[in-house]
């Protein structure tokens, strides 16, 4: 990660209400943040802080009510929504709780899936490959664990390349062991290929995997710290 290059993503003043009146759910009250490039960054709050919310906006999935999303050159708050399926397209890997695999496709197919829209693609045993997964391209959904399900999931992600890896409590099924493998893998593609992190828990512990950690409550950033030390996944106790 190098200090001096632009932010990826640059927020200022960023608001999302849903609703209006007595009835209105203030779920972002004005959020002011910078992701530098390279960077795993923690997004660490209970559920309803927040934090879902500015994945969504970050990846172009919902609008904020107010305030400015930079990536790069590109207002994501005032983008067209051609522009948008254009940045989800080229620029973003999502991960969610969550595999959404097809089953009636083999590991390798599912991430073909992806491959086939992106610019300049991963090839999928390549993708397969940096999750560990590489003897196990051939399975289907129901021949494989939650966590190599998981793992599918995030090499489906990566293989379009993308900018920008948004993983939304990507453990919060699977048991401290197969948890620890998922983790393994997103910080394995955030080294190797430099693709700039977010990674949403409520687990104070796992926070200390990234860079920063920014603590959510209310809606707002309540703090933003920097870790020391990255701790492997391995050390982690949750």
């Amino acid at each position: 990660m190098t200090a001096s290059r632009p932010p990826v993503f640059e927020l200022r003043g960023l608001r999302k209400t849903y609703g209006e009146g007595a009835a209105a759910v203030h779920a972002l009250r004005g959020i002011d943040l910078h992701i530098d490039p390279g960077e795993l960054l923690v997004l660490l709050g209970p559920s309803g802080s927040g934090k879902s919310t500015l994945l969504n906006i970050l990846g172009g999935l919902d609008r904020p009510t107010a305030g400015s999303v930079r990536f790069g050159e590109l207002e994501l708050a005032t983008a067209t929504d051609a522009a948008l399926t254009d940045y989800r397209r080229h620029h973003v890997g999502f991960v969610f709780q969550f595999y959404n695999l097809i089953a009636s496709l083999t590991a390798r197919e599912n991430v073909e899936l992806v491959t086939e829209v992106a610019d300049a693609p991963m090839p999928a045993e390549e993708a397969l490959g940096l999750v560990g997964l590489a003897e196990r391209m051939t399975h289907f959904p129901a021949q494989l664990s939650g966590g190599e399900q998981q793992r599918v999931a995030i090499a489906r992600a990566i293989a379009k390349r993308p900018s920008v890896l948004l993983c939304d409590e990507p453990t919060g099924a699977l048991d401290v062991a197969t948890g620890i493998r998922v983790l393994e893998s997103i910080l394995r593609i955030n080294e190797q290929l430099g693709t700039t992190t977010l990674l949403i828990t409520h687990n104070a512990d796992i926070a200390r995997l990234g860079d920063r950690v920014v603590r959510f409550a209310d809606g707002l950033v309540r703090t933003v710290e920097r870790n020391p030390a990255r701790v492997p996944p391995s050390q982690l106790h949750w």
